[in-house]
């Protein structure tokens, strides 16, 4: 058994050497700035571009303060398919098939709604003016804001996709159960660091994870690669199994629990803590911390658990740059869509 556990190690220690390598290579030929974004863009043609989506979004938070991480949800999983083109939000229709049903975002996307009533007041203010992309930008920010977190300046300019990518979310996208290597280089396909990963990563915070992402883990289909060191506790261990019966319990799938059990609602740095308490609530969490080859990754969630200010700063440098993984097309092919649910006619 001793030989085996070697073998699969040096396996996992070669492959994490190959992504580093890969890592450095791409990094320095993959650049994520795009000189189509200023945060001027809007100042002759929509002054007032911010302080509505602001407005409605206040709304929205104090309405449901899970609401905010419903659209910073959205947001990410815009950017990480083709790029923050808005192509997340559109429908399908008979010549389009849209993201929204794709089995990684099907029942886990939610917020359509507050983006149409932040369009639907730019319309009637700007016309024409302000895409989707940006305003599902825009107001990721604000969430994030609202719920106790950082604040950062949002460049704009960005088009609308006129299509989707519905292939895409299950290559691009990162899952529940993923291995740290494969969730790695999944951030570095975008032109994101390890650090900005674990950064991101931080938005866990708030928001909640159904029971089909996390039944895995708590009934002790931990990957191999992650440590018991720490287990999950026992009480909180028995509440989670109250919300996800196992396997063969229909209609559990979709139940919901917070992915931070200390905060659920406030934007802060104890899931850091979680994830040192061996709480996390999915695989893919909790490996930042607990798996073989969290060499680098274990010291960056130490750092941020113990300093708020770090975790805060780098969380916005890291979204200014997931927010900067443009889709190039939609500057020669792209519009401002009308309704952010389809495309213009």
């Amino acid at each position: 058994m001793a030989s085996i556990n070697y073998f699969h190690l040096r396996i996992l220690i070669l492959e994490f050497l190959i992504l580093v390598i890969f890592s450095i290579c791409f990094s320095s030929l993959h650049g994520i700035s795009d000189s189509h974004l200023s945060l001027d863009y809007y100042k002759k043609t929509c002054p007032s571009v911010e302080g509505i989506v602001r407005k409605e979004m206040e709304c929205a938070c104090l309405s449901d303060p899970r609401n905010a991480a419903l659209i910073l949800r959205l947001h990410f999983h815009d950017c990480f398919v083709q790029g923050c083109d808005g192509s997340v939000l559109l429908d399908d229709t008979v010549t389009l098939k849209g993201e929204k049903n794709a089995p990684n975002n099907k029942n886990a996307l939610k917020g359509f709604r507050i983006i149409d009533r932040i369009k639907n007041r730019l319309e009637s203010e700007c016309p024409g003016i302000v895409s989707c992309a940006d305003i599902l930008t825009i107001a990721a920010r604000d969430a994030v804001l609202l719920v106790g977190g950082p604040y950062w300046d949002v460049p704009v300019g960005r088009k609308d996709s006129k299509n989707a990518a519905y292939e895409l979310t299950d290559t691009n996208l990162p899952t529940a159960d993923e291995g740290l290597i494969s969730i790695i280089s999944k951030f570095i396909s975008q032109g994101l660091s390890v650090t900005d990963m674990v950064a991101l990563s931080g938005a866990h915070t708030i928001g909640k994870a159904r029971c089909v992402n996390f039944r895995n883990r708590i009934y002790g289909d931990f990957r191999m690669t992650t440590s018991i060191i720490d287990p999950i506790s026992s009480s909180y261990l028995s509440k989670l199994k109250s919300v996800c019966p196992p396997i063969g319990n229909i209609g559990s799938d979709n139940n919901e629990t917070s992915m931070d059990n200390v905060t659920p609602n406030l934007f802060d740095n104890s899931y850091y803590h979680v994830l040192l308490k061996g709480e996390g609530l999915i695989n893919s969490d909790q490996e930042l911390y607990s798996s073989f080859l969290a060499v680098q990754t274990k010291k960056i969630v130490e750092k941020y658990a113990a300093n708020t200010i770090a975790f805060f700063e780098q969380f916005a440098e890291s979204m200014v740059k997931m927010g900067n993984i443009t889709n190039p097309e939609t500057y020669v092919n792209g519009e401002v869509r009308k309704s952010c649910r389809f495309v213009n006619t």
